[in-house]
């Protein structure tokens, strides 16, 4: 027996005149019709040379794809201009100037112009790598769009 929204349904179908059809009917077929999802895979087919319609095949491997957008990891060598050495003296002195820092930091009954020192050469360093710094768009730790590879 239907439920009263069926009942409902069926006596407003009947007042304007359509019968009502079973279900199977009212639903659209959607065969024959195309779609842009497989007109785009056609697409993409028909430009690699492969024939128009898609066969389903027991081949698991995919295709290798061009490795030049990849980029490889540089190795570490030694830098060849004034500002790469610059640069290079500039994390050098941060380096150094961290381990003097927990040593002194560490050591009792030191005085305290030398943990000022120590912090002054530290941030003397860090200030100086925003003048030396290259070109950012030369940063191999960044794709073409910026992020952080």
């Amino acid at each position: 027996m239907p439920n009263r929204a069926e009942r409902r349904a069926n006596a407003k179908r009947s007042r304007k005149g359509a019968a009502k059809q079973p279900v199977r009917y009212q639903a659209k077929s959607r065969q024959g019709m195309v779609d842009e999802y497989s007109l785009q895979e056609r697409s993409i087919r028909l430009q690699d040379g492969q024939p128009g319609e898609w066969k389903p095949s027991a081949k698991t491997d995919l295709p290798v794809q061009a490795t030049s957008s990849v980029r490889q990891p540089r190795k570490l060598s030694l830098p060849h201009t004034a500002r790469g050495w610059i640069r290079f003296f500039c994390w050098l002195l941060i380096v150094l100037s961290a381990m003097a820092f927990f040593v002194v930091m560490w050591i009792p009954n030191m005085p305290t112009w030398s943990v000022i020192v120590v912090s002054a050469v530290f941030a003397v360093g860090v200030l100086s790598l925003f003048f030396v710094s290259g070109d950012p768009r030369d940063n191999p730790n960044v794709d073409e769009y910026g992020t952080a590879v």
